[in-house]
C-alpha cells in the first residue's frame, strides 16, 4: 500500500491539471441539476409515451420539487417498431425485436428557440413461446426497459448540453 500511495497521489495531481470538471458538482443545489429541474416534459403519446415522459420526469427533478420549472420544455415524439424474427420450422415466430426509437427537442420557454433537436434509440430481443400470457408479459417489460433506457439518454444528451451552455 505504501508503494500505491505517491502513484495514488501522482495520478490525482494529473486528473486536476487536465481540466477535468465533474458535471454535477453540488448535487441538487448544482447548476446542470437546476438547469435539468426547469425542464417541463410535453405530454408524449402512447402507453410507451407515459413510461417515457414518467421516467423522464423522474430523473429531470428526482425530489419532486420543479422550482424553475418552465424554463425550457422537451418534446419527444415515439416510434415503436416491433418486427418477428427467427422463422421455426412450423412457419411461426420464435423471437421478436422490439425497437423504440426517440426524437427530441429541448426548447428555451421564453424566447422558443431549439436549443437540442437529436434522437436516441434502444432496441430488446423478446422470446416468443407457446404462451400468448407470457408473451405480452416480455413485451410489456421491454417497453418499459426501453422507456427508462430511452429517459437515460435523454437525460444524459441535456445535461451536456445544458453543461455546454454554460
Amino acid at each position: 500500500m505504501r508503494r500505491l500511495a505517491p502513484l495514488l497521489l501522482l495520478a490525482s495531481l494529473a486528473l486536476a491539471g487536465c481540466g477535468l470538471q465533474p458535471m454535477y458538482a453540488g448535487g441538487s443545489k448544482g447548476e446542470i441539476a437546476r438547469g435539468l429541474a426547469g425542464v417541463e416534459v410535453a405530454p408524449i403519446e402512447g402507453r410507451a409515451g407515459w413510461l417515457v415522459r414518467n421516467a423522464l420526469r423522474d430523473r429531470l427533478s428526482p425530489g419532486g420539487d420543479n422550482g424553475a420549472a418552465g424554463r425550457y420544455i422537451l418534446h419527444v415524439k415515439l416510434d415503436e417498431d416491433l418486427t418477428g424474427l427467427g422463422l421455426l420450422g412450423d412457419d411461426t415466430i420464435g423471437r421478436e425485436r422490439f425497437a423504440l426509437r426517440a426524437r427530441y427537442q429541448l426548447v428555451d420557454a421564453a424566447s422558443g428557440e431549439v436549443l437540442l433537436d437529436a434522437t436516441s434509440g434502444s432496441d430488446a430481443g423478446v422470446d416468443v413461446v407457446s404462451s400468448e400470457y407470457a408473451v405480452i408479459a416480455a413485451e410489456q417489460r421491454a417497453r418499459e426497459n426501453l422507456a427508462r433506457d430511452i429517459a437515460d439518454r435523454i437525460v444524459t444528451r441535456l445535461a451536456l448540453r445544458l453543461n455546454a451552455g454554460k
